[in-house]
């Protein structure tokens, strides 16, 4: 016998006050927002460019834009306490490295550190291909009913897709992603590659010659229908990984980092980004004594 409407709604009622109370906000201030979603998010496109500054275009050459959908001050509240209260708590493997505490940029490429073969590729659009039904069936299969999985899935995109600045989005694409993840790791372990990921940045690695395998890696990703950037697939190429230099006994910073890092030590200013992101990654190599002082000499690059 199917449910009356009204014993329905009441449960609707219970869910919803559930959902408040994980998130820690009045119903009366979710409802608002579930019933006004557009309304909050600024909306604007910025044209992308190369690492020259030039740029970019299509084959066609239409002007490429990346849009941003920055929530509103209460909403990102929200979405923070989504992120803080449920997203950040479900274990991801340890090759996730974006969007997860005391992983960086920095702990991803350390890992690649001393392996000959390196292939990387980049997931292309990969949250505006991110739509609502995909968000819908993660938290529904993370077992969130199908009420909260809805309420969940209005909060975090914005027409159709993960929006750009806002701070679920990374988390969310990890949870999205991680049934690919498994395969990817499962691979690799057969083959004794190592494997991270960086948000949409995938890098492979090892000391022996896996150039074989890179159909199957791709065709891995594909399947799941996710799109591959063929501009930035490349298999033993320049040994960087997510913007730090991979060297056989240590990684270091690009040389546009020590370029600045130099000029911040020519200078009498307080604060210095750069100097600061040089010593985190130089800390990272057993060998280094002490924090990065001459920085206006590039580390060795005969590593490897």
């Amino acid at each position: 016998m199917n449910s009356s409407p009204s014993k329905n709604e009441a449960y609707k009622k219970y869910e919803f006050k559930k959902f408040c109370h994980i998130i820690g906000f009045k119903q009366r201030e979710i409802m608002n927002l579930l019933t006004s979603i557009d309304k909050n998010y600024k909306e604007w496109s910025e044209v992308k460019e190369d690492k020259t500054g030039k740029t970019k275009t299509y084959l066609d050459g239409t002007v490429k834009t990346r849009t941003f959908r920055n929530p509103s001050q209460l909403l990102k509240v929200v979405q923070k306490r989504i992120k803080n209260n449920i997203i950040d708590k479900i274990p991801l493997p340890d090759n996730i490295h974006g969007g997860v505490k005391k992983r960086s940029n920095i702990t991803n490429a350390k890992a690649h550190q001393g392996n000959k073969y390196l292939f990387e590729t980049d997931l292309q659009e990969f949250y505006p291909n991110i739509n609502m039904a995909s968000v819908y069936q993660t938290f529904n299969k993370l077992g969130y009913s199908t009420h909260i999985s809805h309420w969940l899935t209005t909060l975090t995109t914005r027409k159709n897709e993960l929006p750009q600045g806002s701070p679920t989005s990374t988390g969310i694409s990890n949870l999205v992603f991680i049934q690919t993840d498994y395969k990817l790791i499962k691979l690799c372990k057969d083959h004794d590659i190592t494997y991270t990921r960086y948000v949409d940045d995938l890098t492979f690695s090892s000391q022996q010659d896996f150039g074989h395998l890179v159909g199957e890696i791709l065709n891995t990703v594909i399947n799941d229908n996710f799109k591959i950037s063929r501009r930035k697939t490349n298999y033993d190429g320049e040994q960087t990984v997510t913007g730090i230099k991979v060297l056989l006994n240590k990684i270091d910073a690009p040389q546009k980092i020590l370029d600045k890092a130099k000029l911040e030590a020519d200078s009498k200013a307080e604060i210095k980004p750069y100097t600061n992101y040089l010593n985190n990654i130089r800390k990272t190599n057993k060998k280094s004594k002490k924090p990065a002082t001459n920085i206006g000499i590039p580390a060795s690059r005969s590593g490897r």
